[in-house]
């Protein structure tokens, strides 16, 4: 089975660094990207199951790369957990707007984000499984044809 693949986003080497630290054991895939138009590019390219995303970074806010893969069908699935020194009600209510997921407030307990990680990537997997089954149901009616109607 493949390996679950975070993308930790955060302009700040020592917030990364402690982040990967604390999945360090977990049988996780980690990218890293240090900026809102880099962490873009990475997905691209390594395709998380989910996304540690800080939202004050230089080029692209976290709001608005949340805005941006929330609102493409090829990566909308993508589980995002902001992770944040911003606290404040509006600030969350921003990200959920722009479509995450989940939110964290640094300082960043260590339990705390296992477990919501943990979750987020139960979530996907489930959300994943159903979209195949729906897509299967929709191909067997589709091989039966047009319904007919009774007289």
């Amino acid at each position: 089975m493949a390996k679950e693949r975070i993308l930790i986003a955060d302009d700040n080497v020592v917030n990364i660094e402690l982040l990967e630290a604390y999945l360090d054991g977990c049988d996780y895939e980690i990218a890293t990207a240090s900026d809102g138009s880099e962490a873009l590019q990475v997905v691209k390219s390594f395709r998380p199951n989910l996304i540690l995303l800080d939202i004050m970074m230089p080029k692209m806010s976290g709001f608005e790369v949340c805005d941006i893969l929330k609102s493409q069908p090829e990566t909308q699935g993508i589980m995002i957990l902001m992770v944040t020194a911003l606290t404040e009600l509006g600030d969350i209510e921003r990200a959920v707007v722009a479509g995450c997921n989940d939110y964290l407030s640094k300082p960043v307990n260590k339990a705390e984000l296992l477990k919501r990680v943990e979750n987020l990537l139960k979530l996907q997997s489930v959300t994943d499984e159903l979209m195949r089954l729906r897509k299967y149901i929709d191909r067997v009616e589709d091989s039966y044809g047009p319904k007919r109607s009774e007289n």
